[in-house]
């Protein structure tokens, strides 16, 4: 678990990579301390005007989590495919979310996974997707439709899991910035 203070200076790293980024210089190091230190993936997603902005993000638990949270926000306001970099102009208007990983879980079956509580990850050969547990939530998506989607994301048949694909569920502590760029506080 990460707690409150850790929650706030995750926020705090990424928001300093982003605006680092925006800047044109690199995001400060740090050598992390306490959970910030322990090894666990991550994805930072930024969100202008309740929109989508910005998502990357780091599976593999291999690495100290302020890291990968920095890099990760650098990333997202500069190399999502999706999305042009993020602009100076626009800073004031990201807001950025942290979501950190548990460890994935193999699925078996359809019904151990539980919409708002679970993310997942779908792989066959060199093609993976991932969709985090708040994303089936803001759609409105049952489990049928989230599965079909992680598989869509990974650029596979909406049925891939069940001819073969690998499916794995994951929890994640999910917290973000309740005003555009009040890093200090969390949701």
């Amino acid at each position: 678990m990460i707690n409150g203070a850790e929650r706030v200076e995750l926020l705090r790293v990424a928001r300093e990579a982003v605006v680092a980024t925006v800047e044109g210089q690199t995001p400060p190091q740090r050598r992390p301390t306490g959970a910030l230190a322990r090894p666990a993936g991550a994805f930072v997603t930024l969100h202008q005007h309740g929109r989508l902005r910005g998502c990357i993000g780091h599976v593999e638990a291999n690495q100290p989590l302020a890291e990968v949270v920095s890099r990760c926000a650098a990333a997202a306001c500069s190399a999502d495919p999706r999305f042009a970099a993020v602009g100076a102009s626009e800073l004031k208007q990201v807001a950025i979310e942290v979501s950190v990983l548990g460890p994935l879980v193999p699925v078996a079956a359809m019904e151990e996974i539980e919409i708002g509580r679970h993310g997942l990850v779908v792989e066959q050969g060199r093609r993976r997707g991932l969709l985090l547990p708040q994303v089936a939530t803001e759609w409105g998506w049952d489990v049928a439709a989230f599965v079909e989607q992680t598989c869509h994301k990974a650029g596979l048949p909406l049925d891939a899991w069940q001819r073969g694909a690998r499916l794995w569920k994951f929890e994640a502590e999910v917290f973000g910035e309740t005003t555009t760029g009040e890093h200090g506080r969390t949701t």
